[in-house]
């Protein structure tokens, strides 16, 4: 029988805890240790809607990226997290949240970023900084950093980008530089943006950029991409489903259907 706990120390051993940033809350957050789980639903957030897709499939566990809260003093119904928080509990379902860890760990969302950016087809992307260290003494970043095959232009490589993140688009400033060693940030990763510039970049991919952040892209000539935040780090989704189904071949995973790109528009 496979439990809630076997699946949270695989997770803790592929992306470890100890890796997280810390302002953050990962790791099992929601539910019983000792629960049986039959089916896993792996989703970027854990929406109401996530919740109510986790409930239809009969899922017992859900695995996300963000973390369903980061401080609480109180879980009742009278609030929006801690509502999704009773569901789960009514629902005999459990949470499971991988946050910066699994950004900086090896094969999470900053090497999947990197790979989509053409920078890892060799998985020899570099790490963008040392943001901290393991107990084993490993240093482990965000962010990554590496060269293309071959340099192209800007439009050639937003069109490539855009294809990859399956995004609706790209906020950008074209600094007039071909494209060829790029940094990735998935996720908010502006406040890495020094990091990108020291590495010699000539392109930076994050998201949730800020206005003062394109006028120094311009000042400093560095091509500057928003890929949105959801785009950037929803493509470790499917790799984390597999990486489950290997773990735990007895145990359905399946990715959120229900959760997606949010519908932002502009008049």
């Amino acid at each position: 029988m496979t439990t809630v706990n076997n699946v949270f120390e695989f997770l803790n051993k592929i992306a470890p805890v100890e890796m997280k940033m810390d302002f953050d809350n990962v790791g099992f957050l929601v539910g019983r240790a000792d629960a049986e789980v039959r089916k896993i639903l792996v989703a970027l957030d854990i929406t109401n809607d996530v919740i109510t897709e986790s409930a239809e499939l009969n899922a017992q566990l859900v695995v996300s990226h963000h973390p369903l809260f980061f401080s609480l003093k109180s879980v009742t119904d009278a609030d929006n997290t801690g509502s999704k928080i009773v569901r789960l509990l009514t629902g005999g379902q459990s949470a499971i949240c991988m946050h910066t860890n699994l950004d900086a760990a090896r094969g999470g969302v900053n090497d999947v970023l990197a790979k989509a950016a053409g920078i890892a087809d060799k998985a020899d992307a570099g790490l963008l900084n040392e943001d901290g260290r393991t107990s084993a003494g490993e240093a482990y970043s965000i962010g990554r950093v590496g060269f293309l095959e071959s340099p192209c232009s800007m439009a050639d490589y937003l069109l490539k980008l855009k294809r990859n993140l399956g995004t609706k688009g790209l906020r950008y400033y074209d600094a007039g530089r071909e494209v060829y060693k790029v940094a990735v940030v998935g996720g908010s990763g502006g406040d890495a943006f020094e990091h990108a510039l020291r590495h010699g970049c000539d392109t930076f991919v994050t998201s949730d950029i800020k206005y003062h952040l394109f006028l120094e892209a311009k000042e400093v000539e560095i091509n500057l991409i928003d890929g949105g935040h959801f785009c950037t780090e929803n493509l470790v989704m499917p790799v984390l489903a597999q990486k489950l189904r290997e773990a735990f071949p007895e145990v359905e995973t399946t990715t959120a259907k229900s959760h997606a790109q949010p519908p932002i528009e502009f008049y």
